[in-house]
């Protein structure tokens, strides 16, 4: 995960998932005599997802242009849900669902700060929304259903094993993850199923170190639901959240062993444009020191919005120097290079 979104995140042809992955068939399923609710009804609501991307489009080069996972259908009138890397910038996505059905979808608005994206069926997806529970109860040891499209042969049944902070590379944190194991394959956009039969998080990556303090735990990170509500309207009506944009740099960051490490600049990005450069160490943020990605982040975040000037201290080649980097939106700057 540490040189960027390119090595995080996956979109597998869910076709060959029992070849590509044997933990899927080996794994243990959910079965409806263990369950509250109508297992069959719940799971009919997660769709494949497919989409195109642009080669000229923002973020066709960390992401590529064609993207396959989840989505999840959370209200009327075709609305659902999934993890934003799956359709963001995209010009065509298409849902997949049971009986070989074909859907067109539309992407009505992303929101970076928690990774989610709402979409609208183009036709009535005629099946139930999922219902939308709280993660906030969510507790290390709780049993879930981690559920792609595909029915219960395609589910496992896991559990939460861990609620932690997430820093990602990519200018991206939470404050509550939520990690679960088994692996799943096919994560993307998958929905994160509790005991009730709610939806409680979305797939978002596949991680080494679900249980804290492992670096040999393979499992999933979830994006817990509780993050939507707040900005629900606003993605449906808006496109975006309605909040001032976080200061934007433009780069990756990667942490190993208490230091961090520039792995990677976007092109004429902020960073970019302030002569940062991939192989950097990160020291410190207006003169004080940093060790770790998310004290880095709040750092930055916590200097203003979108716009303001951000002084890294940084270490290349043996010799300290300073760099100011003019922030930017993340939203505007995907705006500019959106193809016309």
């Amino acid at each position: 995960m540490a040189n960027g979104i390119e090595k995080a995140n996956g979109h597998r042809p869910s076709g060959l998932l029992h070849l590509l992955d044997p933990s899927l068939r080996l794994a243990p399923h959910p079965d409806q005599s263990d369950l509250p609710f109508d297992l069959d009804q719940t799971l009919s609501s997660v769709f494949r997802l497919t989409s195109e991307v642009p080669e000229e489009a923002f973020s066709a080069r960390t992401l590529g242009t064609e993207r396959q996972g989840n989505a999840i259908v959370i209200g009327g009138g075709g609305l659902m849900l999934t993890i934003g890397y799956l359709v963001v910038d995209a010009d065509e996505i298409v849902l997949h669902g049971r009986g070989g059905r074909t859907l067109a979808a539309e992407l009505l608005g992303y929101n970076h700060e928690s990774g989610f994206a709402v979409i609208r069926a183009l036709e009535a997806p005629d099946v139930p929304p999922l219902p939308r529970g709280s993660s906030k109860t969510l507790r290390e040891g709780d049993p879930a259903i981690i559920a792609p499209y595909g029915g219960a042969d395609h589910a496992i049944s896991g559990a939460v094993v861990s609620r932690r902070e997430f820093a990602g590379s990519w200018e991206y944190m939470l404050d509550h993850a939520i990690f679960t194991a088994p692996i799943h394959p096919n994560w993307s956009g998958a929905a994160l199923i509790d005991g009730s039969g709610q939806l409680v998080g979305v797939g978002s990556l596949w991680v080494n170190d679900a249980e804290p303090g492992s670096k040999d735990s393979p499992g999933n990170m979830f994006v817990p639901i509780d993050l939507l509500e707040p900005i629900l309207d606003d993605l449906i009506n808006k496109g975006f959240a309605d909040v001032e944009p976080r200061p934007w740099l433009g780069m990756y960051t990667s942490e190993a062993m208490r230091r961090l490490f520039v792995s990677g600049v976007i092109p004429e990005g902020p960073a970019d444009i302030a002569g940062v450069e991939a192989g950097d160490l990160v020291a410190g943020v207006a003169d004080q020191p940093v060790t770790r990605l998310s004290e880095m982040y709040r750092m930055i975040w916590g200097l203003g919005g979108a716009g303001t000037e951000v002084l890294l201290n940084l270490r290349r080649n043996g010799e300290d120097m300073d760099v100011t980097i003019t922030s930017d939106s993340r939203y505007r700057f995907m705006q500019q290079r959106r193809p016309h």
